[in-house]
């Protein structure tokens, strides 16, 4: 069958119908052009997503991506070399993980440097790729950003990640880049919201809200989204009626409470899927593209 019969197939209950729910739901935002933000880990930058993702940004379905710092590392890595990673269990032992020597001269060179340029994390290091064309500057979300005016912004926990290990790390630089992207990050929330028609109160296309997607972080980006959230409320937008989806390989805590649960309490609606990014973000790329071929056709 093809992939359009596939997905019509999957069984319309519990978690089948809440996942055409939410495609249906990226559909309309996507159409109504509202905010879709695709927040993710590092995971599926090492599962080999990035070309699917970059897809998703190209067509104008994600509209800003936010990582952490080991998303950006990994990002960074792909575009030079083609691949990333290490064994983390075997370098650990003598004391050579994350102590490579090219790719911490790359991105922190490239943050110090782009301090007094007024750039943010992610910006700095998609211009700094774009400008020097690696082997796989293709493959890379950050220089995909930047080429297409896409914010994507960095996240990071200072000492989380292998580039504070080294003496280039400039901690200055790090924080006050990561806090620019912040709040780029914030002022994005502001244009989630959506308002159900007071006319039509069972509509949701009157006015339709964005999405927020986490791909993978437990802990960084889910904090993260909250407070840029709770900025956005605290200077007078009106922020609800977005809908919101987690996709892991296991449920965890805070993306469960601060990104499905309690953001669309004052309307819009969560959801949470389980299972593995290299099966199911494939999948949600394919249904969200299927349908607006589908739609595009039947409008002509």
């Amino acid at each position: 069958m093809s992939f359009k019969q596939f997905w019509n197939s999957l069984p319309k209950i519990l978690v089948g119908a809440q996942f055409h729910e939410f495609v249906t739901h990226v559909v309309k935002a996507h159409r109504q052009n509202k905010p879709f933000i695709w927040m993710m880990g590092a995971h599926p930058i090492k599962c080999g997503l990035n070309p699917i993702i970059i897809d998703l940004m190209e067509k104008g379905v994600i509209t800003a991506l936010a990582t952490n710092g080991a998303g950006a590392i990994h990002d960074v890595e792909l575009a030079y070399w083609g691949q990333t990673s290490e064994d983390v269990t075997a370098n650990l032992q003598n004391g050579s993980f994350g102590m490579v020597k090219e790719t911490a001269e790359i991105i922190n060179e490239t943050i110090s440097l782009a301090r007094k340029k007024n750039l943010g994390y992610g910006e700095a290091l998609g211009q700094r790729i774009s400008q020097d064309l690696p082997p796989y500057c293709h493959l890379s979300l950050l220089a995909k950003g930047y080429q297409l005016n896409l914010p994507v912004t960095v996240h990071v926990g200072l000492g989380t990640d292998i580039m504070h290990q080294h003496p280039n790390a400039d901690g200055a630089a790090i924080g006050e880049l990561s806090l620019r992207d912040f709040r780029i990050l914030a002022q994005i929330v502001t244009q989630l919201g959506g308002k159900i028609s007071t006319d039509l109160p069972n509509s949701t296309d009157s006015n339709h809200g964005g999405i927020v997607a986490n791909v993978g972080s437990c802990v960084i980006l889910p904090e993260v989204f909250l407070k840029a959230l709770t900025v956005a409320r605290n200077l007078g937008y009106e922020v609800t009626h977005f809908y919101t989806a987690n996709f892991d390989m296991l449920p965890h805590y805070r993306p469960r409470v601060n990104v499905v649960q309690r953001p669309t309490m004052a309307g819009g609606k969560g959801y949470n899927f389980t299972g593995h990014h290299e099966i199911m973000i494939p999948l949600l790329a394919a249904a969200i593209i299927e349908t607006l071929e589908e739609l595009a056709t039947n409008h002509k």
